[in-house]
């Protein structure tokens, strides 16, 4: 039953972490770009491997937080913990779409029967410069918070990360 539980719970992340990343969002949480197909340069060639905030004006995230899970006994502090972690939620999904999601896996297979399948995902970064474009309740015990970035910062933040990267090497 336990590893019933852990697989489901897994599975639950990926699935509304992967909304946040691919377009399963909702129509407000980004713009797209502007120009019709026919209007974009010819001599760059469209890839799969492009990413997505090229494609976009402004990089929209939207991160959710539970009040009634925050861990405090004053009603008031764990709807002020829920607005923080719905924030640092946004931020995670900003993150996910400037640099990606890095995912393990590991299956274990014995006489030819899957004995364990376990899979993490992580995201690593730096976001600065973006912007608090709504923090809003939701219901009853949720906030929802909605940040934007500027297409123009990415190159800067990826330029940035590579940096940072680089001068941990040495």
């Amino acid at each position: 039953m336990k590893r019933f539980f852990s697989f489901t719970l897994i599975a639950a992340a990926l699935q509304l972490g992967g909304c946040s990343y691919l377009k399963f969002n909702h129509e407000h949480e980004w713009k797209g770009d502007a120009a019709s197909p026919a209007d974009r340069k010819m001599s760059e060639p469209a890839s799969m491997i492009t990413p997505m905030s090229e494609k976009r004006e402004t990089l929209m995230a939207t991160g959710y937080a539970v009040i009634s899970i925050q861990n405090h006994r004053n009603p008031a502090q764990q709807r002020l913990l829920a607005i923080r972690a719905s924030k640092l939620d946004a931020y995670r999904a900003l993150t996910e779409q400037v640099y990606g999601q890095q995912l393990d896996a590991s299956t274990t297979v014995a006489d030819m029967t899957v004995m364990s399948d376990t899979f993490r995902a992580r995201v690593e970064g730096v976001v600065y410069g973006a912007v608090l474009v709504s923090i809003t309740p939701v219901g009853d015990d949720t906030y929802e918070t909605t940040m934007s970035l500027d297409r123009n910062l990415v190159n800067d933040l990826r330029a940035l990360y590579i940096a940072h990267l680089n001068s941990r090497r040495r």
